[in-house]
């Protein structure tokens, strides 16, 4: 017997019956991985013409036209940071717990870098994947901000309040992570694809959160992939742990959204080949064109207060915590 798998929103996660193209919930069309030309946006307002605004969004696009580019970019970047530029895995090697001497890591890292130079799996380097991850938590942990601070408006208070709380102070402990062991912020300045009205309408903010969930989810498990094989399996194993996590915020999302089932996906859509491809998907969904009227800052949060426990990542293969975090 033939299993027919029901349709789902790849937005949203919405179950959608028989022949609908359309997503009952936040209009988003079947095949479209976000709103297509149905679904309601806010008119375009003015680009603000600010070096701040542009150059966020310019810089963050630049690193990934290309591996050449992103090499270069991220060169200029450490150098301007006062940070000595050599090979990636020489780079994170030594702030990692690793049980071998700094000769075998070497040697280690020249064999990876011939296979890789052979194989050419990974699409992306050590330095571009924690830059990315960096600058998706930023986003994110703007997103629970402005939602948290919007919580009346939404109508969220008791335990769904408090899971927002927790899930902003995991963003905020995941991009502390990151950039502890060399992301890079490629930008801090934001905008929303519906803009203010994100932060004004429950089922727009959930709509919103459920895209944004949904790539973290796929680009941490091109993470995982990548850093494979990098050679780095203690990384693909911490890239594991915080695509679980941003799972369960996505769940309580639907829950705070009155989505049943809460946890309706079996597997988790792949909808990045890599890590670099994510900020392209990102930029076409709305949230890398800050412009008057739809500007978020990132803004750092305390990660004090909130009963977040497991706040340091463990990597089987070191036996150990893993990094600066």
């Amino acid at each position: 017997m033939t299993l027919e798998h029901p349709r789902f929103c790849s937005q949203c996660g919405t179950p959608m019956n028989g022949q609908t193209a359309v997503c009952s919930y936040c209009n988003a069309e079947l095949e479209e991985r976000f709103p297509g030309a149905a679904a309601p946006v806010l008119e375009k307002m003015p680009i603000e013409k600010t070096a701040r605004a542009q150059n966020a969004t310019a810089r963050l696009l630049a690193t990934f036209k290309g591996p050449q580019s992103r090499r270069t970019l991220f060169k200029g970047v450490l150098a301007a940071s006062g940070v000595a530029v050599v090979g990636a895995g020489a780079l994170y090697a030594p702030t990692f717990a690793m049980a071998k001497t700094q000769a075998n890591v070497q040697d280690k890292q020249s064999q990876t870098a011939k296979t890789l130079k052979t194989s050419g799996n990974a699409q992306d380097t050590i330095v571009s994947i924690l830059t990315v991850a960096r600058t998706a938590e930023q986003l994110a942990v703007t997103f629970y901000s402005n939602g948290i601070a919007n919580a009346d408006k939404l109508g969220i208070s008791g335990d769904n309040l408090t899971y927002l709380k927790a899930a902003l102070v995991e963003e905020q402990i995941h991009q502390q992570f990151f950039a502890a062991n060399g992301g890079q912020s490629l930008a801090d300045t934001f905008s929303f694809p519906q803009g203010p009205d994100t932060f004004g309408d429950l089922k727009t903010f959930i709509a919103t959160q459920q895209q944004l969930e949904g790539v973290f989810d796929s680009a941490f498990l091109a993470a995982i992939m990548e850093f494979a094989q990098l050679g780095r399996p203690d990384l693909a194993q911490i890239a594991g742990q915080v695509a679980c996590i941003e799972a369960e915020h996505r769940a309580l999302g639907r829950a705070i959204g009155g989505l049943s089932p809460a946890d309706n996906w079996a597997f988790t859509p792949v909808l990045v080949a890599s890590v670099g491809a994510a900020p392209a998907l990102v930029q076409k969904a709305g949230y890398l064109s800050p412009t008057t009227g739809n500007s978020y800052m990132y803004k750092q949060v305390s990660i004090d207060g909130v009963a977040v426990e497991q706040t340091k990542p463990f990597s089987l293969s070191s036996g150990t915590v893993v990094g600066n975090g």
